[in-house]
């Protein structure tokens, strides 16, 4: 039974109370950004979809330095590169359909929105729907502005090809680090008259200079592909399998990318299919035995205080998944990306 003094106290604060009001401190900036007025919430089925459910500013590209913008969240709707399964063009268009992620991170502690200006900023522009070569050539040239106006980019996309014009505007003047999620280490070399397939986009940008093969770790690799990852390998990248994962511990394979990628700039690329297609079946190369998506955030919980200046969220095809379950475990992941870019110790806030 409640003692009367207690509750009675309780009473006194929290009956007809709004909670912006009585909230514990570390609420409060989460909790204002949560009512768009002291006692009303924004209907999460109401108004137009955007990525995390920021604002839209899709002139943002056309201002100088993006309007100012700290943190740009960007659809890359492209899938010209896929090997198997097509469809993840429309992983951006899915994941804005997802709503109620954040504004609070409880396990990160911290308001993304409330420590930067960020938005919502739209797709790349893309001058072809058929030419692969193209679209990579589009991507590097839009990012490499986003790089040059300092601004921290996160990424929707499309196939997992669009990461390597992604890491090289954003490696163009010195190597990242990167931290690398999938069922696939992404290593393969040239085939069938491209080198731009989303099997290959990390050995690109090993050879672009972007990325540093040693500051590189693969986590949760798995399936009948291993026989075209001899790059990772050689090359110097850290490769976990799922069942290395399994053996180490969540724990451990955090420590093992904080040690890999140490105090230097780096970028989180997360591919779906690194998760059990038991938790997300929407991506064109599922594969048996992956990541729950608690463990996937516990790895990126890990990561904190990490220089992270950028990421991605890619091959969520959501036709291939009725629940709507993978735009949504994408959504979360991308919120995560979110927090971490903002607490990366080289983040500073523009005019701030």
């Amino acid at each position: 039974m409640v003692e009367k003094k207690k509750l009675a106290a309780l009473r006194a604060k929290y009956a007809g109370a709004r909670e912006i009001d009585i909230a514990p401190t570390a609420f409060r900036e989460a909790l204002a950004l949560a009512f768009s007025e002291p006692d009303r919430r924004p209907m999460p089925f109401a108004g137009v979809a955007t990525l995390l459910d920021l604002p839209y500013q899709p002139q943002a590209p056309d201002l100088p330095d993006f309007g100012g913008l700290d943190v740009a969240l960007i659809g890359v709707p492209m899938d010209l590169g896929v090997t198997n399964r097509s469809g993840a063009r429309f992983g951006p268009r899915a994941v804005r359909a997802v709503e109620r992620i954040g504004p609070y991170n409880h396990a990160l502690a911290v308001t993304p929105r409330a420590r930067c200006e960020a938005a919502d900023i739209g797709d790349v522009p893309l001058t072809s729907r058929y030419s692969l070569d193209h679209s990579i050539a589009d991507i590097e040239a839009f990012y490499t502005r986003i790089a040059a106006a300092g601004v921290r980019p996160i990424s929707v996309g499309g196939d997992h090809s669009v990461t390597y014009p992604i890491l090289k505007a954003l490696g163009a003047k010195r190597p990242l680090g990167c931290v690398h999620i999938d069922a696939h280490c992404d290593t393969m070399g040239e085939y069938e008259g491209t080198k731009f397939h989303h099997g290959g986009p990390f050995r690109e940008a090993v050879l672009a200079g972007a990325i540093d093969p040693e500051r590189t770790i693969q986590i949760g690799i798995r399936g009948p592909a291993e026989i075209f990852w001899g790059f990772s390998y050689e090359s110097g990248m850290t490769v976990l399998h799922i069942e290395d994962v399994e053996r180490l511990g969540i724990g451990s394979v955090a420590q093992r990318a904080r040690q890999i990628v140490g105090d230097g700039p780096t970028y989180v690329s997360f591919d779906v299919d690194g998760l059990d297609p038991a938790f997300a079946p929407g991506t064109g190369t599922p594969e048996a035995g992956g990541l729950t998506p608690r463990e996937a955030q516990r790895v990126l919980h890990g990561l904190k205080g990490l220089d992270i200046v950028g990421g991605d969220v890619v091959e969520i095809a959501p036709q291939y998944d009725p629940t709507g379950n993978t735009a949504m475990v994408g959504a979360q992941i991308l919120f995560e990306i979110f927090s971490l870019a903002v607490l990366a110790p080289s983040f500073r806030r523009a005019g701030g």
